[in-house]
């Protein structure tokens, strides 16, 4: 067993990305795609489960965030590159990958552009793309959601500024932004932020995603905006949606689009859970990534 270490690992183009390892050293290596702000420490299973799973949890700081460089202008493809540029500085051929919220996308990249070293993908409350049709792509959304992603459509300027102030005011205190989506949270997300344990660790989260500054969560916002730049039909790698019924923050009828388009997508959406209730579910989703003979979770839920 091992504790969490830190390592720094270098891009192609030569930016620093601070990637943090916990659970089993010999553990099936698994990416763990943080959300939108988020960082490296964001909510994970214990070292000892993930040791009783036998995983490898491997996070990182998408550009911008915490302690990795920047990359102006990214698009969620880019993700790829990074992502494989650690799994080579660690040694690993292959590997699955689960992203949360906006790390879902990111890891549907990673599925669709790296398809001979992604084993198996897990997408958690995800977004949909920006063009997806069928759907309407804002409704109910948390109203500063629709705020800020509308913003990111009509004017990079102020939503630059707006975020910049967001970050600045979460930097002085991060339990206040804790607070301020617990206004905004449907009942299910409420009762598992009204664990303390929870709060201290999403407001560390959000610290630490925020101290060098907003443009993290900048790019991230307009990434998922923006044309994701790979096909969805491309990802032939066995792939679990899941989704809380009652989300606010990404709806769920995101989820389902994407499940209709995805070759091989198992979808699940979960009654009476929400956003949050990804974190809950994490441990049988890493069980159903690292097990391709036994893909099924725990009765925890419903397919729909």
């Amino acid at each position: 067993m091992s504790q969490t270490r830190a390592t720094q690992v270098f891009a192609e183009d030569g930016r620093a990305l601070h990637v943090a390892i916990s659970g089993s050293d010999d553990g099936e290596p698994v990416f763990l795609l943080h959300g939108t702000p988020g960082s490296r420490l964001g909510p994970k299973p214990r070292t000892s489960v993930l040791y009783r799973l036998g995983v490898r949890l491997i996070c990182y700081d998408r550009p911008g965030y915490g302690g990795s460089a920047r990359r102006a202008k990214r698009a969620v493809r880019d993700v790829a590159a990074d992502v494989a540029a650690i799994a080579d500085h660690l040694d690993i051929k292959q590997f699955a990958v689960v992203g949360r919220s906006g790390g879902g996308p990111h890891a549907l990249a990673c599925a669709a552009l790296l398809p001979e070293r992604v084993t198996a993908v897990a997408g958690l409350v995800s977004l949909a793309p920006p063009n997806a049709d069928e759907i309407d792509w804002f409704g109910d959304m948390t109203e500063a959601n629709i705020r800020e992603y509308h913003t990111a459509d009509e004017d990079e300027s102020k939503l630059i500024e707006s975020l910049r102030l967001q970050a600045d005011r979460a930097r002085r205190d991060p339990a206040g932004m804790v607070d301020l989506l617990r206004e905004q949270m449907t009942r299910p997300d409420q009762h598992v932020v009204h664990d303390s344990g929870i709060r201290e660790l999403l407001a560390e989260t959000y610290a630490e995603a925020l101290r060098a500054g907003p443009y993290g969560w900048i790019d991230d916002v307009l990434a998922l905006r923006r044309d994701w730049g790979f096909d969805l039909g491309a990802i032939q790698q066995p792939t679990l949606l899941w989704h809380g019924d009652q989300d606010n923050f990404a709806p769920a009828a995101h989820t389902r689009w994407l499940a209709n388009r995805i070759p091989h997508a198992e979808l699940m959406v979960q009654r009476d859970t929400a956003h949050f209730g990804a974190m809950e579910i994490l441990p049988a989703v890493l069980s159903w990534l690292t097990r391709p003979f036994d893909r099924v979770l725990a009765a925890s839920g419903q397919h729909a």
